[in-house]
């Protein structure tokens, strides 16, 4: 007799400008690859910083500055370009790479759909953490629209969109009914029931075990 796998869904709760993210990126990458067929994957933004144009204060700044160099010794793969503090001026605000993934995401079509969305949040990172380049800006993430190969037009509309705003809450909201209030998350959703996976930023095998 054979058993039929029930559908499963394990989401991802990130922020393209959240650096324990990125450091868990490669790891991730290697998690999805080998994931079973019965599970599929979905993206949420959770939205880590609401939207400002005040400068980031000099204690904010050593703080981010400290988690970086802490990220290096846990997870030693993980680069980044410090000369972001001094050629930036840093704001606390990541609302708007969370937007660019979602208007990132409702351009695609079909089976490109992630894959444009993953493209957007790889293209954030590399210019955030390796081009010491200001995600919390327009044309940062622009640029990266372009790199990727969007209609930047239709970029530029959606990213000030009122409905990409209200996506980005209801992401935010979705996580949070999940429980997740800190990133990068997995929630392994299975007939309405939400299991938190433990995050491991060195070993995919440990949280497939999970998943098994």
């Amino acid at each position: 007799m054979t058993v039929i796998d029930s559908l499963k869904t394990l989401y991802y709760v990130h922020d393209p400008m959240c650096s324990w993210c990125w450091a868990f990126r490669p790891t991730l990458t290697k998690l999805l690859a080998d994931l079973p067929p019965h599970i599929e994957v979905q993206y949420l933004v959770g939205g880590l910083a609401p939207d400002s144009d005040e400068p980031m204060d000099e204690t904010t700044q050593a703080m981010i500055q400290k988690h970086w160099h802490t990220i290096t010794k846990k997870v030693p793969t993980t680069k980044f370009n410090f000369d972001f503090w001094a050629n930036n001026i840093p704001r606390r605000s990541t609302y708007p790479a969370c937007r660019a993934v979602l208007a990132a995401k409702a351009q695609a079509q079909g089976a490109n759909k992630e894959n444009k969305e993953d493209a957007m949040i790889l293209a954030i990172q590399q210019a955030y953490y390796l081009h010491a380049q200001n995600p919390s800006d327009d044309d940062t993430l622009i640029h990266c629209a372009k790199s990727i190969g969007l209609d930047t037009a239709q970029f530029q509309q959606d990213l000030h969109a009122e409905h990409t705003q209200q996506q980005l809450q209801q992401d935010i909201q979705q996580a949070q009914s999940m429980g997740v209030y800190s990133f990068p998350s997995l929630v392994l959703e299975e007939n309405g029931q939400f299991k938190p996976i433990a995050i491991d930023y060195n070993r995919a095998d440990n949280m497939l075990q999970q998943l098994n």
